[in-house]
């Protein structure tokens, strides 16, 4: 069985629950945020939104740099409306779900790096970077939104069993 075959129903599973809970995220409450070190909603949810992408460029490129020498910073999405998000996470979760399943099990065990400024800040293999950096990166932030809509009265959606607001 090849790696992209094992990877893809896991993907399958928590891009669904991912998006089930982006559709619940308030409009007009894009800047709260439950405490002063905490991304606000909006910034959040963009987060979620993006996360699929990176997963599409590990496999297309060899190496990101976070702050290359000369050329602007990676910039953050942050949408300004749930629509505009769900657009964005269902163009990155297609366009991830297509790289991964045509990625061999050779190129999906090939080195790939994250940089700052030149610096190599880790080497690892895209197998990894698609598990650690893009799957349980998602599962973690998709569970602090989960939090927020809590905090904000929003039902939480369901996703490995129950929520407390679906039973």
């Amino acid at each position: 069985m090849r790696l992209s075959e094992i990877l893809l129903p896991e993907f399958d599973q928590e891009m669904t629950s991912t998006r089930n809970t982006l559709e619940r995220i308030p409009e007009g409450r894009f800047d709260w945020k439950p405490h002063d070190k905490s991304m606000t909603l909006g910034r959040l949810a963009g987060h979620l939104a993006e996360l699929p992408g990176w997963a599409t460029m590990s496999i297309e490129q060899d190496q990101l740099d976070l702050a290359p020498g000369g050329a602007p910073a990676f910039e953050p999405f942050i949408g300004k409306s749930r629509h505009e998000i769900l657009n964005t996470f269902d163009k990155n979760r297609t366009d991830a779900r297509a790289a991964i399943a045509g990625a061999s099990d050779d190129h999906l065990m090939q080195s790939w790096s994250l940089l700052r400024n030149g610096q190599t800040l880790l080497t690892v293999p895209r197998a990894a970077v698609l598990r650690n950096w893009f799957m349980n990166h998602m599962i973690h932030h998709r569970a602090q939104l989960g939090v927020y809509l809590r905090l904000n009265n929003i039902a939480v959606p369901s996703i490995y069993g129950p929520s407390a607001d679906e039973s």
